[in-house]
């Protein structure tokens, strides 16, 4: 059987979430909110080297109802799990401090203390009730979208300057990453949040990772019949066990050890003939040249994408190709594919995807196939089975398409 998650319509998250509110707190909300998941198409790990990716906004959201307190006391509720949370603002603290945030109320008190911390505010508690049809550990943000959601409330409920234009998300965004890297101890990049703030409906953006300058590129599968299929492979996802964090710091050294501040920095035809390349482990080496050929897979995916929309012509086929590519350096010298995402990526070129790769930080989680539509039956059978005959758990499938931002 084909397990197929479908999006909340925003009239159906809307009306969940406040249900939940008012039954939980005995009043009804003041305002609704709501953020995307996200998928990246190509350019995986390059964020925190500084390169490029090419993310879009998942129709798949998390919606807040909230309503502003007099006091500085956060109480939440989810309706992914029973019972009432409550954490006061003047008692955030950072997840390396005696007394951290515990669980998943770190991304969203996270937020209100970043903002602060940079100047924003000060703000009141809040009384939120959340739901969301994001997978949780897919991959697909859904710590992001949780983020962003949130980072649209408090700030409208300030007067909504930085919600009104793209700088003022580009603060939110940043506001967001500190939230999950100090607060929630997760060493993620900028991407998702990005992503989840600042895509527009029908296109992806083209990311600089550097100065978080954004290109909106329209990405019209529908006019090529084509679908892209995320494909949830439901394998233990989890960026705050070591191995992201040790993705990272190889990189980091890396990059010092060869003279740069980030690894985009390096030439890319040859970056491997640098003097300081021999000082390198191998396991930098390879790690180095992921990142590198990424940056260069991400380039030209969005200069097809550019030249597509100009001509009218775009070469599916070249990008399907680039996902490939991306999913083998992914998994031979990034290492961070797993079992249930290289079986699915290949049951799906072999039922006539053309392309297909992992997304998101890999571990686990989820993989995307750009799918003829009238493919789409023969790839999801195809998967499904491939996961039966080796035991993995069902997997769940998502059809996207590029959404609009938080709002």
């Amino acid at each position: 059987m084909v397990t197929l998650k479908q999006a909340f319509s925003l009239t159906e998250g809307a009306t969940q979430v406040t249900t939940l509110f008012t039954e939980t707190f005995g009043y009804a909300p003041t305002a609704v909110h709501s953020a995307p998941g996200r998928v990246n198409v190509i350019g995986e790990h390059t964020d925190y080297n500084g390169g490029y990716a090419l993310p879009m906004a998942l129709p798949h959201r998390t919606y807040v109802a909230v309503a502003p307190r007099t006091d500085r006391l956060v109480r939440l509720i989810s309706a992914q799990e029973s019972g009432v949370r409550e954490v006061s603002l003047d008692q955030v603290d950072t997840f390396d401090s005696a007394n951290p945030v515990s669980g998943w109320p770190a991304y969203v008190v996270g937020v209100a203390w970043a903002l602060e911390q940079a100047g924003y505010g000060p703000y009141m508690g809040l009384d939120i009730a959340v739901d969301s049809c994001v997978p949780f550990g897919a991959g697909l943000s859904s710590s992001a979208a949780l983020e962003c959601a949130v980072a649209a409330a408090w700030d409208t409920l300030q007067g909504g300057a930085l919600l009104a234009t793209d700088s003022g998300r580009a603060v939110l965004v940043n506001a967001c990453v500190q939230a999950e890297n100090q607060i929630a101890g997760a060493p993620t990049g900028g991407m998702d949040q990005a992503a989840s703030l600042r895509c527009q409906a029908g296109h992806v953006i083209f990311l600089d990772c550097r100065d978080q300058t954004v290109q909106h590129l329209p990405f019209d599968l529908n006019s090529a019949d084509l679908e892209l299929l995320v494909v949830d492979t439901r394998a233990p996802h989890a960026l705050v066990d070591g191995q992201y964090a040790a993705r990272r710091q190889a990189c980091e050294t890396a990059a010092s050890i060869l003279g740069v501040a980030l690894l985009v920095e390096l030439p890319a035809g040859s970056y491997h003939e640098l003097p300081a390349w021999q000082q390198l482990s191998a396991v930098q080496q390879a790690r180095v040249r992921h990142v590198v050929t990424e940056i260069a897979r991400t380039k030209e995916f969005a200069s097809l994408l550019t030249e597509g929309a100009q001509t009218g012509n775009f070469d599916w086929e070249r990008l399907g190709a680039l996902m490939n590519a991306s999913h083998e350096s992914l998994r031979v010298d990034y290492e961070v594919t797993c079992p249930e995402l290289d079986t699915m990526v290949e049951a799906a070129r072999g039922a006539g995807a053309l392309g297909a790769r992992m997304t998101g930080g890999g571990f686990g989680g989820s993989a995307i196939a750009l799918v003829h539509t009238k493919d789409v039956p023969a790839v999801t059978q195809a998967v499904t089975e491939a996961f039966a005959q080796a035991g993995f758990n069902e997997p769940h499938f998502l059809r996207a398409f590029p959404a609009e931002a938080a709002f």
